[in-house]
């Protein structure tokens, strides 16, 4: 005689569930020996201190190797630097020089003609001549030195400027004028605007006559000796 429906039904509910329990066991206890396997494994291992030695090893090498390519960079622009600056100076040596050569040769012409007045002078005994060829040479010089920038300063009845001139002696001036240019010691000279050499000049002051000196030297003293009270 068979089991009713219902016991064989449950019976077979319970042989599954027995086997999901044993599917579920077994997976439990596979999954800590594969977490020991990968922790294990020579991938995720410690390294060892040779290892470690060998890598400081190879990038202490790599740093030397760096700096030594630097120092020797280093080394070469300095070399390179130094020779710029020798190089620098010779041209400058070389340029002044070539300057100089090109005033002295504007000023030749200056000297041969003082040679020629010179010597005119002595042929013929003509202190006139003389005089023309001073003037000729003195206007060709100032034109020489204009080539180059450089311009007198016009001083002479212009008012006293300190930044121009420079003041050696104090005149009094009959018209009355104060602080101008009366005469010129010695001329002064610009280069491009520039002040290499001020003018020496006397100024005038105003003039103060005699007899207001005379006069005020005869006032006699106003004292009021009423206020005075006598000494005891």
């Amino acid at each position: 005689m068979l089991p009713p429906r219902s016991i064989w039904e449950g019976t077979l509910v319970e042989m599954e569930k027995e086997e999901v329990r044993e599917i579920e066991a077994d997976g439990r206890d596979s999954s800590p020996e594969g977490e020991k396997q990968e922790e294990t494994s020579p991938a995720g291992g410690a390294v060892s201190p040779n290892e470690e030695l060998a890598r400081l090893s190879a990038a202490l090498g790599e740093k030397t190797k760096e700096f030594v390519s630097l120092n020797d960079r280093l080394l070469r622009l300095a070399a390179e630097f130094d020779n710029y600056k020798k190089r620098v100076a010779r041209e400058r040596e070389e340029f002044v020089k070539s300057a100089n050569e090109g005033v002295i040769l504007e000023f030749l012409p200056i000297l041969d003609n003082l040679e020629r007045a010179l010597m005119a002078s002595k042929m013929h005994g003509n202190a006139h001549g003389l005089v023309e060829g001073v003037e000729m040479i003195h206007r060709l010089f100032l034109s020489t030195l204009e080539k180059f920038g450089v311009k007198p300063i016009q001083a002479l009845g212009k008012e006293f400027d300190p930044s121009f001139h420079q003041a050696v002696l104090q005149v009094e001036d009959p018209e009355g004028r104060e602080n101008i240019v009366v005469e010129e010691v010695q001329r002064g000279y610009i280069l491009e605007n520039r002040v290499i050499r001020p003018a020496m000049v006397k100024v005038s002051k105003t003039h103060v006559p005699r007899s207001a000196l005379d006069v005020q030297d005869s006032e006699p003293l106003d004292l009021e000796t009423e206020n005075l009270e006598p000494r005891t």
